[in-house]
């Protein structure tokens, strides 16, 4: 029998680090063959962008949670196709407000209209060590992500202190007593878990999901063809990003093309050669079609130009 690809579910909230930690993965693994099938909510994909590399696999999948029903056949099809292409590693990087908890479902349907083509090597679920703690209170996702895990990564652990560490383990624990749990930073940690069977004793089981089409999340994308100052965009974004889950996109600012990532407070900007035709956020809404009028106003007061959205 020809060997089985080795699959794996990627989760964690949004923000979290999953396309850096996958970035580093996809590295270590630079001479295999390797597919990613990449799922994000917006209508449009960023971090396929950030990983694509030669020789690699890529397959996107917007519009919603791969685990909903709204995209379960697509999902189910990616990964039929997937085992034609004769790939040694296929990683599934699902949307940060995935519910992953039906994913043996997805399995058995593969399973019958493929054969048994996947050899499911367990669910990933990335901590954001920084915003976890506020995030698993608010956020049914973030402890299903988790439940429903076999290896937990918690990341940025340098920007935190042992107490809050310690916390964040615990919290870990109480919802998730058998993941073994590691710690990384900049989305690097050992990579032996790839020779390990992670699934050895499978607790996880398949439940409902919670990823319905009623209650997805309202995602825009603002596209601007100028060039901002580093400093208006961030005075907008300051503006907007206590109403959202998520901002994240590429923006042409005074210093050339930079990649924009907000997690909770914390806006990010990374210098990238990436050249984009325009530039693009995409912005994922806690307060559903609201938060539109918000970002009209802040956009006219702050910069005054047109701008889309959509």
């Amino acid at each position: 029998m020809e060997n089985k690809t080795k699959l794996y579910l990627l989760t964690g909230f949004l923000g979290s680090g999953k396309t850096t930690f996958l970035t580093n993965v996809l590295e270590s693994l630079s001479g295999n063959k390797v597919a990613v099938i990449m799922n994000e909510f917006g209508k449009v994909g960023i971090d396929g962008t950030i990983i694509k590399r030669e020789g690699m696999e890529l397959v996107e999948i917007n519009k919603g949670s791969i685990f909903c029903s709204c995209l379960q056949l697509t999902f189910v099809s990616a990964l039929i196709d997937m085992a034609d292409r004769n790939m040694e590693y296929v990683f599934v990087e699902s949307s940060g407000l995935a519910d992953p908890s039906n994913i043996g479902d997805f399995l058995e349907a593969v399973k019958v209209a493929k054969g048994d083509v996947y050899d499911y090597s367990g669910a990933i679920c990335i901590v954001d060590g920084v915003n976890f703690l506020e995030q698993v209170e608010d956020i049914e996702t973030v402890e299903r992500q988790l439940k429903f895990c076999h290896l937990v990564i918690i990341s940025k652990v340098d920007l935190i202190d042992g107490e809050k560490l310690n916390k964040v383990i615990e919290k870990v624990r109480e919802i998730n007593h058998k993941a073994e749990i590691v710690q990384s930073i900049n989305g690097k940690i050992d990579y032996n878990f790839l020779e390990k069977n992670l699934v050895a004793e499978d607790w996880v089981g398949t439940e409902d999901t919670t990823n319905t089409p009623e209650n997805k999340p309202k995602t825009l994308i603002l596209t601007y063809d100028g060039e901002l100052t580093k400093n208006k965009l961030t005075q907008f974004i300051d503006t907007i990003k206590d109403d959202s889950y998520r901002i994240k996109g590429f923006f042409q600012l005074e210093d050339g093309w930079n990649q924009v990532d907000v997690v909770g407070k914390r806006v990010d900007y990374k210098k990238t050669n990436k050249a984009q035709e325009n530039s693009q956020l995409v912005i994922i809404s806690k307060i559903g079609p609201q938060i539109i009028r918000p970002i009209f106003n802040a956009w006219e007061e702050i910069v005054g130009e047109e701008m889309k959205l959509r």
